[in-house]
């Protein structure tokens, strides 16, 4: 057993120069709330709390790594809920949250939706949209047998209705059912991007699911707008969170395909993260 407070020390101490104050202090009190339920008012009003140091070691021997808080407690909030996640599946971010939430503005009053979620990954999206259209149809597709694995674990932990399927959009042509709303979160990041990142993503985070080549940054929204164009009736919707530094890019793709109407839609980081489209 030791005291939260010398715990914190050895914490502040040995990931300095690792991560800011801020957020040392912000993942400790995460850990002491996750391992003993001790949250941080907690040592406030006792400084001289105590818990077992065991978990929290080793915590601090996987933050050393860099490997994510959430892969070290398994779990991620995402709109309002508790995620499982693992190294098989990008951890959810608080732009793919705008991206439902603006769905659901658009979508809210609609009934018996038929969403696809194109690349789920933990399932995040089309879980949220079943909680939140419970009249609406998801069928929500991966090409990752793990990732799949874990979105049905986190559609039964949340009781949500959502059909989970193989699927490899990159050679997909076809689908077995009418689809009113597609949405997709693909892998948009470049190689060229990577010292943008940080470590505990790089070196941690499933590659197949961040990554596109240089060369061809829009291989998955090419592909998925043909499956598009294929699948979905006149007027309805596509939703993507795309790269903040190929919007140009992506109008040029558009222009291509010849859907020409659309929007981008920035997120509170004032970045351009969000695109819907009408089939035409």
């Amino acid at each position: 057993m030791k005291r939260v407070k010398e715990l914190l020390e050895l914490y502040l101490q040995v990931l300095s120069g690792l991560y800011e104050q801020v957020e040392i202090r912000a993942m400790f009190y995460t850990l002491t709330a996750f391992y003993a339920n001790i949250e941080r008012i907690d040592v406030s009003l006792n400084p001289d709390i105590s818990m077992k140091t065991s978990d929290m070691l080793s915590a601090l021997e996987e933050l050393k790594k860099s490997v994510p808080l959430q892969y070290i407690t398994g779990q991620k909030e995402f709109y309002g809920r508790t995620f499982l996640v693992n190294k098989d599946v990008l951890i959810p971010r608080p732009e793919t949250a705008e991206l439902v939430e603006w769905m659901l503005q658009d979508l809210n009053d609609q009934k018996e939706l038929k969403i696809l979620d194109v690349g789920t990954g933990s399932g995040a999206i089309a879980i949220s949209l079943a909680k939140e259209l419970p009249s609406a149809k998801l069928t929500a597709v991966d090409i990752s047998d793990a990732a799949l694995q874990m979105a049905q674990k986190n559609a039964n932990l949340h009781n949500a209705l959502v059909a989970f399927k193989k699927m490899d959009i990159l050679v997909a042509t076809e689908f077995d059912s009418e689809i009113d709303v597609l949405v997709s979160n693909p892998p948009y990041v470049k190689h060229n991007e990577k010292n943008l990142m940080q470590d505990n993503v790089l070196l941690h985070e499933p590659k197949n699911a961040l990554f596109v080549s240089d060369e061809n940054p829009l291989l998955f929204y090419d592909k998925i707008l043909d499956f598009a164009k294929k699948n979905m009736l006149k007027n309805a919707l596509v939703y993507f969170e795309i790269n903040e530094y190929l919007k140009n890019e992506m109008v040029d793709l558009l222009e291509e395909k010849m859907l020409r109407k659309y929007e981008f839609k920035k997120d509170i980081f004032d970045k351009w993260r969000m695109l819907k489209i009408w089939m035409s």
